[in-house]
């Protein structure tokens, strides 16, 4: 258990020992009592993983997530006290101040570690490229990983995005691993370090977990506090708060700091509506950045760029004519991931609405008021409406569906053209089981409404 007694801030020299020490995974997790908690994917992954050669024991708030095959492993909350774990593998959802066994985690928080570490003490040579922040992740990670692709590399997308990272096999030693990481999942962590860190942007999110914006933000600049003098961390320039961090903290790594307004020569090469925006401009500055300190041809980049289709329901286009431009960003869950898509199109018909997040804010400036009609539906509509502090045009629905016939009846006979832009600004969870279903309903609705109106 040497690593135990390791900082995780460690210095050059205790982290070259801790490399040492974790190159043989066999000798590292072997024999050992570990309780996976959570069994989503993260936790299926994490138990695949570790059960060859430990005593895995399984704990799910709710005990229906464990298949049937795997209950014997499943442990009761009662005979938690007579047994002494060597480690907690914790699911990135499990918030430890609410859930079934809570004060037993609190007790044991030393023994706590998540996915990423398990991946770090595994493979500690891959080079990885850690992706973060509050907008903009998935389509950063996927955007940098089809150039790498497109440059031959042996590349794996994983993290929130594609597979779990000990999912995937066949791994060389030039393999370079794309890791998408919420703040969840960098929160409990200790060991994981990435070579290369990237934090896009920070904004107030997840205060439900993290109870305050710095809470949050330290979460996250743990990939950079972790990084050695041989390691590139890639942060905002503009971002105020970030650089308070960077201020704050004695930081080993190399830092660059991105001013997307410094890419401007290449942006004006990219011919593709995906990147019409502010948001999606300053994604690709630093993918640009990023490949350039690679070694990779920048004209790569532009191709790809190109050629990018982006993610689904992530400001995705879905329908592109005359008069008429749909997007269906249905991932959006805050005002910030909005309002670069709100400055960017005029005559925009807006769809927003779902559970709202904790100390949420709308910021906008008010010379696009006027470009935009509100259709707010669900279940915060009414704390929707209020941070619209009668700044746009709105009209309130019970649900999505509603909210698109009002819309519809507002445009159908409208010949300029127009922008419906699906970016709902909140959580799914109060009418979907998740973004994705959302999108998937709008995409439906929408086709239905169309095809009757013959739009």
């Amino acid at each position: 258990k040497i690593l135990d007694n390791i900082n995780y801030f460690s210095n050059d020299r205790v982290s070259n020992i801790k490399t040492k020490i974790m190159n043989d995974r066999q000798v590292f997790f072997k024999n050992k009592n570990i309780l996976i908690y959570g069994f989503g994917k993260s936790g299926i992954s994490c138990f695949n993983f570790l059960r060859k050669n430990n005593i895995c024991k399984i704990f799910d708030d709710n005990k229906n997530n464990i298949p049937l095959k795997l209950r014997k492993e499943l442990i009761n909350v009662n005979k938690f006290a007579l047994i002494s774990f060597d480690y907690i593998v914790l699911s990135p959802g499990i918030d430890i101040k609410k859930c079934k066994i809570s004060n037993y985690l609190k007790k044991n928080k030393s023994k706590i570690i998540t996915e990423l570490d398990i991946f770090e003490i595994s493979y500690p040579k891959i080079n990885k490229i850690t992706i973060t922040g509050t907008n903009g992740k998935s389509t950063t990670s996927k955007l940098l990983y089809e150039v790498l692709k497109n440059n031959r590399m042996d590349v794996r997308l994983t993290g929130n995005i594609g597979y779990p990272v000990l999912m995937e096999k066949r791994i060389k030693k030039n393999t370079i691993f794309v890791i998408e990481a919420s703040s969840y999942q960098l929160d409990y962590s200790k060991y994981f370090r990435s070579k290369y860190s990237v934090i896009l942007n920070l904004y107030p999110d997840h205060l439900e977990r993290h109870r305050t914006f710095k809470n949050y933000a330290e979460a996250k600049f743990k990939i950079v506090k972790s990084q050695g003098k041989n390691d590139y961390a890639f942060l905002d320039k503009e971002n105020k708060f970030l650089s308070h961090l960077i201020k704050k903290h004695r930081l080993k790594s190399k830092i660059i700091k991105i001013n997307y307004l410094k890419y401007k020569k290449y942006l004006k090469q990219i011919d593709n509506a995906y990147f019409n925006n502010s948001s999606n401009k300053k994604n690709l500055s630093y993918v640009l950045a990023i490949a350039k300190t690679l070694n990779i041809n920048i004209k790569k980049v532009i191709n790809t760029a190109n050629k990018f289709k982006g993610l689904n329901y992530r400001q995705q286009i879905i329908h592109k004519s005359k008069n008429l431009l749909i997007i269906n960003d249905s991932k959006s869950t805050s005002f910030s991931s909005t309002v670069p898509l709100l400055e960017a199109y005029e005559n925009i018909h807006w769809i927003l609405g779902g559970q709202a997040k904790k100390g949420d804010k709308f910021k906008l400036k008010r010379k696009y008021f006027s470009n935009i009609k509100a259709y707010i539906y669900g279940k915060n509509r009414n704390f929707l409406i209020n941070s619209l502090s009668n700044k746009i045009f709105y009209k309130s629905s019970l649900t999505l569906n509603e909210a698109i016939i009002n819309l519809n009846n507002n445009i159908k006979n409208d010949k300029q053209k127009n922008v419906i832009l699906f970016s709902p600004c909140a959580a799914s969870f109060d009418q979907f089981k998740n973004f994705e279903e959302r999108g998937k309903f709008f995409n439906k609705s929408i086709q239905y409404i169309f095809k009757q109106n013959k739009i």
